[in-house]
């Protein structure tokens, strides 16, 4: 019985025991006539039991003389002393991970279970042993405590290793309460509030307002946060990330709580909401969450932007952002772009890559404003690779004539003195030009794109109106404000209405009452309705693709996705086209047309409003605004629809 525990003596000779009163029971059972039947059977069962006790006991006797031979062989009686006496559990292994030898400490407190001879450690608890025997070893949990194993192999040809276990627990329980206990400062804003209380009754404003600080109150319910009422429309929340990450999980229900509380008869009330996480102290913690409320209501509003290590992750989105009804803020920055021009020599405008009708039309407009001023200035735009080429080649036949550029030549013409607007987009990554825009010291930004996460970040004005319908219907407020007077050329003010009734699909999405103020400026300036609809004419190629690609369309959880099977030189204008015309049909709440063009595969989406495609194209590394958005992969056909499928599912499944 060498070897073996006392519960196992124990079990053994309480076995042995069982086995022979039922031996003996057999006996008097066989030698009754009457029951000769059932005294065999219960002999043979305890035979058999003997038999399997019999073979069990020299198995396991065998296989702890064979492991303590193989240890005493291995291990001098020296060795084992010192490490029997170790204050810490050790045991040791042979080349297959087998345990040979263990101290007293590892018996007592890290394995209970009985003896642990003969048997792999991998079996007792899991770990890498690479990582064992590696400098920092291995943090390993075994019934609930926690031990930093550390391995050293021996000198007996590597056959031998010996690893400790240093308990940890203390350590990793006060480090976990660290990190849960960790401050992180949130700023809850309402969107639009000034808008939102004008005109409304004082019981409705009084109803909303208790409304509004119940709604905060209850989202610090029950945490050991606490919250600070700064202003009519803004709250400052500290927050541990014990009470912050399950909030985060639950992807921030206030912000549809919200939007069940209404103002009178009016509109829903939404939230933006800014988190500053994994800062160092409670001052970068606000600078931080700062910074991410900025960017909530850069894309519109009615969401919390929670700042990563890689940029930031958004939650919510769904709403429509609301126009304001004010220019106050356009007056301010027209001021303000007015005297940046005035200071600068030269003044080159240029959009997005692969421009359209919206890019190039707000370009154009900032350009003829900025030679009413003085200034030399121009368009810079690739017209090869130009979605407007119809509108390119309207106005050089219409003596407007110098205006654009090639980037080489915009590069040639950069200097210190020389200023860059872009206008249509805020992503440096797919702007018409990256050098140019790496050699701009002087740079405007003009875009009515909801907030990505990669953005030109050393402009000298960031002009960003997510609420407006386009970069065109931003530029015509404009120049309301440069003080030019009516001096616009009327095709250029045809330029500017052709983009705004791109974005808005001839006045249907995203269209607001400046939107139609903005329209009305640029017919006052000239601009002829029949010539705008001739710059929207496609050749009969390309309304044959269109249709093609049409055809191809299915229905995915309500949403349209088509592909173009094979490449045109019209394949952009006749995808975006397409993905327009998909909406028309009915049930349909979003649409998605995929082709593939300069060894990408392109995804070019649509909605009525109903469906963020934003979120859904962000989620594969693109973006836009929430009803028209875009994204390029470096894949095949194929996985890209998988890829999309999958976008659309977590869309679905967190946003309802």
């Amino acid at each position: 019985m060498k070897g073996m525990n006392g519960l196992d003596i124990i079990i053994k000779i309480t076995t042995g025991a069982v086995a022979a009163v039922a031996f003996v029971a057999s006996l008097i059972v066989y030698d009754t006539p009457s029951t000769s039947g059932k005294g065999k059977a219960l002999l043979v069962i305890t035979v058999i039991a003997a038999i399997l006790l019999i073979a069990e006991f020299v198995a396991f006797r065998g296989r702890t003389i064979k492991t303590v031979a193989r240890m005493s062989s291995k291990i001098t009686k020296a060795e084992r002393e010192s490490l029997m006496q170790f204050p810490a559990p050790v045991i040791v292994i042979d080349d297959r991970a087998v345990i040979i030898w263990y101290n007293k400490r590892f018996g007592a407190d890290v394995y209970t279970d009985g003896e642990a001879y003969g048997i792999s450690i991998k079996e007792i608890v899991e770990m890498d042993l690479g990582k064992v025997f590696s400098p920092e070893g291995e943090l390993v949990c075994m019934k609930n405590r926690f031990y930093q194993t550390r391995g050293i192999h021996t000198d007996t040809g590597g056959e031998l290793s010996m690893i400790y276990f240093e308990d940890t627990t203390e350590y990793v329980e006060l480090e976990y309460e660290h990190r849960q206990s960790h401050k992180n400062v949130i700023i809850i804003s309402v969107d639009n509030y000034e808008d939102l209380m004008t005109n409304a009754r004082e019981s409705d404003k009084a109803h909303a307002l208790v409304q509004i600080e119940k709604l905060i109150e209850n989202f610090t319910e029950g945490t050991t946060a606490f919250c600070k009422k700064v202003a009519s429309d803004k709250f400052y929340v500290v927050m541990e990330d014990r009470h912050l990450n399950p909030i985060i999980e639950n992807r921030f229900k206030i912000l549809e709580q919200a939007r069940q509380i209404r103002v009178g008869e009016r509109q829903n009330l939404t939230l933006s909401i800014g988190v500053g996480s994994n800062a160092e102290n409670l001052a970068e913690s606000e600078n931080y969450a700062r910074k991410a409320l900025d960017m909530c209501l850069g894309r519109g509003g009615d969401q919390a932007a929670l700042r990563k290590d890689n940029g930031y992750e958004f939650f919510g989105g769904v709403s429509k952002g609301v126009e304001k009804s004010t220019k106050v803020k356009t007056r301010m920055v027209a001021k303000s772009m007015l005297e940046l021009i005035m200071n600068a020599e030269k003044i080159l405008i240029m959009g997005h890559r692969f421009s359209d009708l919206d890019a190039v039309g707000s370009a154009v407009g900032m350009c003829s404003a900025a030679r009413k001023m003085g200034r030399e200035s121009y368009v810079v735009v690739n017209r090869e690779q130009s979605m407007a080429k119809l509108l390119i080649n309207y106005l050089d036949e219409h003596d407007i004539n110098n205006y654009f550029i090639t980037p080489a030549d915009g590069i040639e013409r950069m200097n210190e003195n020389t200023m860059l607007i872009v206008v249509d987009t805020h992503n440096p990554d797919i702007v018409e030009s990256k050098e140019v825009l790496a050699r701009a010291q002087n740079i405007i930004v003009i875009d009515h794109h909801r907030m990505a996460n990669k953005a030109i970040d050393n402009a000298v004005m960031f002009y960003q109106e997510p609420t407006a319908s386009s970069a065109c219907e931003m530029v015509a407020e404009l120049i309301e404000y440069f003080g030019i007077g009516n001096k616009i050329p009327a095709p250029v003010a045809e330029a500017m209405l052709s983009g705004i009734m791109l974005d808005t699909k001839n006045f249907v999405m995203k269209t607001g009452v400046r939107t139609f103020e903005a329209a009305a400026y640029l017919r006052k300036m000239g601009a002829d309705t029949v010539n705008v609809k001739r710059l929207f004419a496609d050749s009969i190629e390309t309304y044959r693709f269109k249709s093609q690609i049409i055809n191809s369309a299915q229905i995915y959880r309500k949403c349209a996705i088509a592909v173009a099977e094979h490449y045109s030189d019209n394949i952009r204008i006749a995808s975006s086209q397409a993905a327009d015309e998909l909406l028309g049909i009915v049930g349909v709440n979003a649409s998605f047309v995929l082709y593939e063009a300069g060894g990408q595969t392109n995804i070019s989406a649509r909605s009525m409003g109903n469906f963020n495609v934003q979120i859904v194209m962000e989620a594969l590394k693109g973006g836009g605004h929430l009803t028209m958005a875009a994204t390029q992969l470096n894949t095949d056909l194929e996985t890209a629809g998988r890829m999309l499928k999958d976008a659309i599912d977590d869309y679905i499944r967190n946003n309802g």
